[in-house]
């Protein structure tokens, strides 16, 4: 059983985050500051950098800042941005958890609201570590998954192991959640096949041929340079290797940055911007899509790589799965779990997929991952737009 700190909406998190907030990159070097200064595990910063307003990073921030794992928030404004600080604050006053707001251009400039930033923090971070604990099950995770610098041997060592423990977790009762529509071009049927509605499977369908369309229009896919050096040769063989993460369990819906799953089971995560393209690229990172998997909820984020990848994220633990053995001994230090054992004889699929469900576990119960126990905090939110889910997306929730 897992010792979790209790949130008023009826979620518990698995850690007690205090979040540094920046509304524009004016505001950025201080938030940051505040954060360096503080040098503590459980301080994380995060931040919107445009002056334009958005409605998708507002709700994005929305959500980031209510997060089960998050225990209060400093927000810190320059003052002139768009960001509607007073709606955030007040979003984060309403769950229950202590804010504070910090604004430069009112507070006498950097050094002033750094020192202001400070005692704030230790005020907040004071009130949500006097938060009461509860036992949380394993049912009531929800985990995501995200693939990165991915090469040959990721689609046959840790993605399909990542497939196996999302299959044990669904199977308990717990909620996993998967992305990225642009990287399961040509896996769109055999996805739809596993659609607890027809309805969800067309929408499905229809998710992966938006991301083709809105990447043929922008002249490029995520099959990156990097991913045909390390020996996968199309797309589709791409496709098909960061498939095989989702398991084979019934998808229960569809999602969008910033939706909460209704209900447990299984869900693909839509982070391909509606409409024409407007704002760039729909993935200009694995970070990127690592918030928006937390924006939906992820306590914990299992990261496949076979390149290698060094990154973890704020406000959730990322654990890191290596594919290739190779790797994993050259970035030893940085990676959770050997997955490549697969392709030396040394571990099956079941094998390895067992470790990550168990380590997943023990993350959750408090042990540290790597990339938190380097003190990885990356965290990216830029510009998007999204149209809400339609009633086909979610299908248990219309039932209800």
């Amino acid at each position: 059983m897992i010792s979790a700190w209790s949130r008023s909406d009826g979620r518990k998190g698995i850690r007690n985050v205090v979040a540094v907030a920046y509304l524009v990159e004016c505001a950025h070097h201080v938030a940051r500051r505040i954060v360096d200064k503080i040098d503590h595990a459980d301080v994380h910063l995060i931040g919107f950098p445009g002056c334009y307003p958005n409605s998708y990073a507002d709700k994005v921030m929305k959500a980031i800042a209510t997060h089960p794992n998050v225990g209060g928030l400093v927000i810190v404004s320059l003052g002139c941005e768009s960001f509607n600080r007073e709606g955030l604050a007040a979003t984060v006053a309403a769950s229950g958890r202590p804010v504070e707001t910090l604004v430069i251009q009112q507070n006498g400039g950097t050094a002033s609201t750094i020192a202001a930033g400070l005692a704030a923090v230790a005020r907040v971070q004071a009130i949500a570590d006097a938060g009461p604990r509860i036992p949380m099950a394993p049912s009531e995770l929800v985990i995501g998954t995200i693939c990165g610098g991915s090469d040959g041997t990721s689609g046959i060592t840790a993605n399909p192991a990542v497939g196996r423990a999302f299959d044990r977790f669904v199977a308990e009762g717990a909620t996993c959640i998967f992305e990225e529509t642009g990287e399961l071009v040509g896996c769109e049927a055999i996805m739809a096949d596993r659609a607890i509605t027809p309805e969800l499977g067309a929408a499905l369908m229809a998710s992966v041929e938006k991301a083709e369309r809105y990447y043929t229009i922008l002249g490029f896919g995520s099959f990156a340079p990097g991913n045909a050096e390390g020996g996968l040769t199309t797309q589709e063989e791409k496709s098909m290797g960061a498939y095989s993460k989702s398991g084979s369990s019934p998808i229960s819906g569809i999602v969008k940055p910033g939706d909460i799953p209704p209900s447990p089971g299984l869900y693909m995560l839509d982070v391909v911007p509606d409409g024409e393209p407007r704002f760039g690229f729909p993935n200009i990172s694995d970070n990127a899509e690592i918030v928006e998997l937390i924006a939906c909820g992820a306590h914990i984020n299992l990261f496949t790589t076979g390149r290698g990848s060094v990154v973890g994220s704020a406000i959730s633990p990322v654990i890191k799965i290596c594919a290739n053995p190779e790797t994993a001994r050259r970035l030893a230090d940085d990676m959770d779990v050997n997955a490549g054992r697969i392709l030396e004889g040394a571990a099956t699929i079941e094998q390895v997929g067992t470790e990550i469900y168990e380590r997943t576990l023990a993350i959750a119960a408090g042990e540290r991952s790597v990339s938190e126990a380097l003190g990885h905090q990356e965290f990216i939110l830029t510009y998007k737009s999204f149209d809400p889910v339609g009633p086909a997306c979610l299908p248990r929730r219309q039932a209800a």
